[in-house]
């Protein structure tokens, strides 16, 4: 099966933000350098390797010559004037100062989820390549599971871009024990990328648990001629894309991210952690706006006032068994010696709520007569009656927040259960709005 790929303009713009911050850097191609052939032992150790029949086509064992990328000509002044440009065309704070976090400048991508930023960031590769002629790329990613993805995505875009650009980029996953792909890595003039994960070299920087793949990358291996694999790895000078930073950011982490020997680097998340001069947003209400996000629901409730009476009830849910009547999960308050508690119960019909709640006053009258599962609704002998979602009585706003969280987490996971096996991805944002004053920022959400 074949895909067809939309050029979308809000893609677009992200790479052209990226592109821009280089504006009046010279294009440099196959700008080479000796590389480190190790130590050869014999014709025998050299081919031990495992090799794919096109990777035996490029791999010259006695050909020296390297290809890295050219180092960025750009002042940080002249790149800080770029990205403010950038930042003022985007509508976004400028930056005070460059941050060189990892390289010569440390970028900022912001995307929503499912809007296609792997997509953005390998384009982001061709287009780097083909204006500066960078092209040695390593993609860092947070786990297995997101570098399996990433990988994916290079296999389905392979023709896509090929018709755009009219060359591919040479991907592959960092594995110790193929280690020969890093001299590919490093020989090959053409756009080349390395995906892996933080395990893989993050971990042997800890004095405790090291393991055993993290620790081979910077230990000198008889099976690589006697060479550090980082040693191959930094003399490339890699353009280092961070993808879901904020899930990678702890200490050990970054120190061994700068082992890399980074020209710089672009972090791709929705939610960053940590900030560096970010040149391009798309959070969740511009993703609504482009309609870029397929269908929203709103997630809200009723606040509602009993006749009579100021008392709380929150109906969060009707329980159903079927080797039990249906039940309605309730939360309400419970007079203690000391304190008066919001607590939750499992109540059926007959269930008195005055004497549940240790007998307050504001819940006399309150005893359920009826548990409507299809309409959702519980009815009181009093004839009032609650849906499910609804609230009752004094709430303050920290209670709207918790119960608006708890109803959205509750409907997240019967949605996702309801469209797991049709393999479409549910997700469920909250939004929060700062309303800034010129005294102080007040929240709005």
């Amino acid at each position: 099966m074949k895909f067809n790929f939309k050029i979308q303009q809000y893609q677009t713009d992200a790479v052209d933000a990226v592109v821009k911050v280089f504006a009046g850097q010279r294009f440099h191609d196959r700008v080479s350098y000796i590389r480190d052939l190790g130590k050869v032992k014999s014709q025998e150790s050299q081919m031990s390797f495992e090799m794919s029949d096109e990777e035996m086509e490029v791999y010259d064992p006695e050909d020296d010559t390297g290809y890295k990328n050219e180092r960025v000509e750009l002042s940080d002044e002249q790149l800080l004037k770029n990205i403010q440009t950038i930042q003022s065309q985007n509508n976004i704070k400028l930056s005070p100062e460059l941050v060189k976090d990892l390289g010569k400048c440390s970028l900022d991508i912001e995307m929503e989820t499912g809007t296609g930023k792997t997509y953005v960031y390998i384009k982001t590769m061709f287009e780097l390549n083909k204006r500066y002629g960078w092209s040695k790329f390593i993609v860092v990613v947070p786990s297995i599971a997101i570098r399996e993805g990433v990988k994916k995505s290079f296999e389905i875009t392979t023709d896509h871009f090929m018709e755009h650009y009219g060359k591919k980029a040479r991907f592959f996953v960092y594995n110790s024990s193929n280690l020969n792909q890093l001299d590919n890595f490093s020989s090959s003039a053409g756009i080349n990328v390395m995906i892996i994960n933080t395990q893989a070299f993050a971990s042997s920087l800890k004095e405790d648990g090291r393991s055993k793949e993290s620790k081979i990358i910077y230990s000198k291996r008889d099976e690589f001629r006697t060479r550090r694999p980082i040693d191959v790895i930094k003399a490339n000078r890699p353009i280092i894309i961070l993808d879901e930073p904020q899930k990678m950011g702890g200490p050990v982490t970054q120190k061994a991210l700068k082992n890399f020997n980074p020209l710089f680097s672009l972090n791709y998340s929705a939610t960053h952690a940590k900030h560096h001069n970010l040149i391009y947003v798309l959070d969740a209400l511009d993703a609504f706006n482009k309609r870029l996000v397929k269908k929203i629901e709103v997630k809200g409730f009723e606040v509602k006032n009993f006749r009579g009476t100021d008392s709380y009830l929150y109906l969060e849910q009707i329980i159903l068994s079927p080797k039990k009547p249906p039940m309605a999960k309730i939360e309400l308050e419970i007079g203690y010696s000391k304190s008066i508690n919001r607590e939750t119960r499992i109540l059926g019909v007959g269930d008195d709520l005055y004497y549940v709640s240790q007998e307050m006053e504001q819940y006399k009258g309150y005893t359920i007569s009826e548990i409507d599962p299809l309409r959702g609704t519980v009815t009181f002998l009093n004839g009032e009656v609650i849906e499910a979602g609804d609230v009752v009585g004094d709430i303050s706003e920290q209670d709207m927040r918790r119960i608006q969280i708890r109803e959205t987490i509750l409907s997240h996971f019967e949605k996702e259960e309801k469209l797991f096996n049709m393999g479409i991805k549910c997700l469920t944002l909250f939004f929060i709005c700062l309303l800034y004053t010129s005294q102080s920022p007040r929240d709005c959400s």
